[in-house]
């Protein structure tokens, strides 16, 4: 069991205890949680814990899930809807909003067209949402622009999915990982992504090892990460050359006669294409070069996929989120298709995705170039089908814009009104000032979200408050299509309203029938009937054209209480009472969704990613998440738990490519490419090939000054599935000066008083602790022009605080402390990097209710008068416990397995997010001794 600390919610009368069952609402590994809401006299509690009898994660939660309840305060919601932008927002009712935005959207189509107008939204909608606002916008309105930020992570799957399967299917489940011989993960970071996942692959590992038997395990990434520290071979392949290996691997395993000949002739077509286009990489040395891969690893991965009857192949981002991303997914398939090693138990390709619902997006339809219920925008015959369902007055017929054509067309002109649903593209999406751009010269702009401040709420000309998690009610589908309930356990605030709701007033207002849902049950069954209207059984397959995997026939009648009660189900649901495991491997009769049944090899080339760098911008950005955070942070980042992994903005550089362009590590510097620039803070890392550079994606203009990457990332698409390249933008980097770099606490409460102080700082980072929030500081001003900087950064002027200060010009060092009744109010230090204190010592003292005389000298001073050794960087957030700590009692214990740093220090012991560096620690200790 994983529990984490209880949260105080607004109070309640009634004295009670109530546990409900329900989902995660991060990652694509889609895990049950059990919710406790504990009424008290003191208000609401809440507390989270894995749900032991999910079949996603059998009770296992990562650090992001253990600390959910640390983010359903209310302090940062939209409570009711507003109009006006940012700086003029006025409060209304829904009735007014709703009005308005149906008002204007009838202007505008009657003005311009049905294109005119267009929706944005996210992976973050239950799927009830996402069924209502595509049948909206694609039966009703008439137009398909209407995107989702799944375009941004896993549409090229998808495309990759309908090439080769004819549908767009992940064919295996998670339980093949545990019955495989071998694991490739390809383009993820499965341990800090996905660390259920990848803690049950780790599982399978460690009990194949206990039987004297072996599940090796590849990673293929340009980067040495966490998940490479347990792996047995790590592929450190040159960002963009995924064909180039999978093409080479098929070459390979053709030449070598390990074709599967009666699987290729019985089930598929298109192999002779496909060995022809990837000609130019049949020999080895060649493959190596333009990988980067030696060739010796090269020959061991090739031989061991080879003499593997049993292989999982999982590819997430690193595959996706690239120019060729369609044609990366394809070649890994073509591998699977050659060999026989899909639809059968621990054999498959397998694609990760990385939001909690993407799936169930995709079920309804939810990118651009979709109908719902895996049905095809451009099929006339799908578009009838889906049109005699809904009974609705027209259809989309041609393909919508994607998300990056999309807010072009919006900056443009093109686009006069945009809703947009549960995101954040102004910061997601690659050249996000464009982005930005477009949304502050768009005509009339709708957002709904839970969050009031983000960086795209500023430019909502109306903002609705929706329901978050814990409030909502509906389904939704994890990576291995199994459907689960996310339940709502708590009363909604304000006035939030589901997004289906909202949507629904409009499309009604606009004089729509077909939206008079009571709740997310009928919108349910209606989406279950549509998956299954015209839909030819699976082995009877009578019309070839109207056969669908997707097929939810067995839940089409179910009741109110029976929607409550839906245990975790994996589609196809035939019958309502299937086996669990009836489909938990598609294709194993060879099966596939293509008119002829058989799946199709594509024909992928090797080519390079589209910008390549140069002499002007000589280094690759490559961007990726990090273990505590999610997307743009504006739920975790709410966690004082999950803010101090990884607690600033930073850049992962090789040390020798920081010494060629002049940097020193822990210092501010400016990424710059064509397209934008944002400020980071080095961290040099061995892990990382020369020439390359990394930087995560959460950080926005509500946690720092400048450190949005999107920003800086490269707005080319790929040509088929729309997906931007988020791992290849050519940079420059180079010093960012400063002329002082301090840190700054003030307890929370207290924070408004001093927010537009620290915006008028050049450079700044937030992070919130356990009572306070912190800010990283550096500014352009002379030393000695800080003393009226500090005054407005500390408005404590009333005699009820207490100020003590500390300032030594000539060493540059500055420090200031205020108090009230003998509690910490607010601290800044501005002082030579090396002499900054310690930070989680100053937060710690936040906590108590009075400091002693030690304390406040201590404080003063910016060191703790008995303090010891630092424990250094957190490495696990769930115990607290540094690196230093760790390494220390490594050596102390000569320590060769991670279960004894848990044993001896509890790290590791609650969610493993942190095992990956713990074993990567007893390997760099190890290493030393042997020196």
């Amino acid at each position: 069991m994983n529990s984490i600390p209880l949260v105080e919610l607004p109070s309640s009368t009634e004295q009670k205890i109530t546990s409900t069952h329900t989902t995660c609402p991060y990652c694509g590994v889609g895990c049950g949680v059990t919710a406790t809401v504990q009424d008290t006299t003191l208000g609401q509690k809440v507390s989270v814990v894995g749900d032991v009898n999910h079949p996603s994660n059998y009770g296992k939660l990562c650090i992001k899930g253990s600390n959910l309840a640390d983010t359903l305060g209310l302090g940062t919601r939209v409570l009711h809807p507003m109009l006006g932008r940012h700086s003029h927002q006025q409060v209304t009712d829904w009735d007014s909003a709703t009005d308005l935005i149906a008002n204007k959207f009838q202007h505008y189509i009657e003005q311009y067209g049905r294109d005119s107008v267009a929706f944005y939204v996210s992976g973050q909608l239950l799927t009830e949402d996402y069924y209502v606002v595509n049948k909206f916008v694609k039966g009703y309105l008439g137009t398909a622009n209407i995107d989702t930020n799944s375009r941004l992570c896993m549409s090229s799957a998808v495309a990759a999915h309908k090439r080769a399967f004819g549908e767009d299917l992940v064919p295996a489940s998670y339980d093949d990982f545990e019955h495989t011989d071998m694991v490739i993960l390809v383009g993820s970071n499965t341990a800090w992504c996905h660390p259920v996942m990848y803690q049950r692959i780790m599982k399978a590992k460690e009990l194949r090892q206990q039987k004297q038997s072996d599940l090796f395990v590849v990673v293929i990434d340009p980067r040495f990460t966490a998940t490479c520290e347990a792996a047995d071979l790590h592929l450190p392949i040159l960002i963009g050359q995924d064909v180039c290996l999978f093409n080479g691997l098929l070459q390979y395993l053709y030449q070598q006669g390990y074709a599967d000949s009666a699987f290729v002739e019985a089930h598929t077509q298109g192999l002779e294409t496909a060995l022809k286009s990837s000609q130019a990489e049949t020999d080895l040395q060649d493959v190596a070069v333009k990988t980067g891969i030696s060739l010796e690893k090269l020959q061991l991965f090739f031989e061991k996929f080879a003499q593997t009857e049993k292989v999982m192949t999982l590819f997430s981002m690193g595959v996706n989120q690239s120019s060729r991303g369609v044609d990366k997914a394809n070649s890994i398939i073509n591998c699977h298709l050659l060999t026989g090693k899909i639809g059968k138990l621990g054999a498959a390709p397998f694609s990760m995705t990385g939001q909690p619902n993407a799936m169930g997006g995709r079920e309804v339809g939810g990118l651009a170039n979709m109908l719902a219920a895996h049905m095809d925008l451009d099929n006339q015959q799908h578009q009838q089908l889906v049109q005699s369902f809904w009974n609705s007055p027209s259809i989309a017929k041609q393909v919508g814009l994607k998300a990056v054509d999309l807010f072009e067309a919006v900056e443009s002109g093109k686009i006069k009104a945009i809703w947009i649903m549960a995101t954040n593209p102004v910061v997601s999406l690659p050249n996000a000032d464009q982005v930005k751009r477009a949304l502050n010269t768009c005509e009339f702009v709708v957002v709904s979200d839970i969050c009031k401040d983000t960086d795209t709420t500023q430019f909502a000309d109306v903002l609705l408050p929706a329901l978050g998690w814990g409030e909502k009610d509906g389904t939704v589908t994890n990576s291995e299509r199994r459907i689960s309930r996310q339940r709502a356990f708590l009363d909604p605030p304000g006035q939030a309203k589901a997004d289906w709701w909202a949507v629904a007033q409009v499309a009604k207002k606009l004089g729509f029938t077909g939206f008079d849902f009571a709740n997310s049950h009928e919108i349910f069954k209606e989406h279950t009937q549509l998956s299954a209207y015209q839909n030819a059984e699976i082995n009877t397959r009578s019309n070839a054209q109207s056969f669908r995997y997707f097929n939810l026939q067995g839940l089409t009648d179910l009741s109110l209480d029976e929607y409550d009660q839906l245990a975790p189900i994996q589609w196809p649901v035939i019958m309502r009472n299937q086996a669990e495991h009836a489909y938990a491997q598609l294709f194993s009769q060879g099966q596939f969704s293509h008119a002829d049944g058989k799946a199709k090899f594509i024909a992928t080339m090797a080519i390079d990613p589209v910008h390549q760098s140069t002499a002007e911008y000589p280094l690759i950005l490559n961007t990726g998440r990090i273990r505590d955070q999610w997307h743009t942070m504006t739920r975790t980042g709410l966690s004082a738990n999950l803010s101090t992994h990884k607690a600033e903005p930073f850049c992962e550089i090789h040390p020798n490519d920081a010494l060629k362009y002049g940097l020193k590590e822990g210092e501010l510097v400016e990424i710059k490419s064509a397209w934008g620039n944002c400020v980071l803070r080095t961290v040099f890392s061995d892990n990382i090939r020369r020439g390359q550079i990394f930087a995560p994606i959460h950080w926005n203009d509500q946690f720092a000054s400048d450190a949005r990457i999107g920003k800086v990332v490269n707005p080319v698409v790929d040509a088929i599935s729309g997906e931007p390249e988020f791992k290849h933008t050519p940079v420059l980097i180079q010093p960012f000066y400063t002329q002082w770099q301090g840190v700054f606490y003030v307890r929370e409460g207290y924070e408004h008083i001093v927010k537009n102080s620290i915006e008028n700082t050049v450079w700044w980072t937030k992070i919130q602790t356990a009572k306070a929030v912190r800010y990283e500081l550096a500014d352009r001003r002379r030393f000695t022009q800080t003393t009226q900087h500090l005054k407005q950064l500390l408005p404590f002027e009333d005699e009820s605080f207490e100020w003590l200060n500390l300032e030594d010009q000539t060493a540059h060092i500055s420090h200031s402390v205020v108090l009230k009744e003998g509690r910490l109010i607010a601290s800044l230090y501005i002082a030579p990097k090396a002499l900054l204190p310690d930070r989680d010592w100053v937060a710690s003292l936040f906590k108590r209710d009075r400091l002693s005389a030690m304390h406040r000298k201590a404080l003063l001073a910016g060191q703790a008068m008995s303090m010891g050794n630092s424990d250094g960087p957190l490495v696990c957030s769930c115990f607290k416990v540094g690196k230093n700590r760790i390494i220390q009692t490594i050596k102390e214990n000569n320590i060769n397995h991670e279960k004894q740093v848990t044993a001896c220090l509890k790290a590791g012991g609650n969610c493993g997010s942190c095992l990956p560096e713990i074993r990567g620690l007893i390997k760099a200790c190890q290493a030393e001794l042997t020196q």
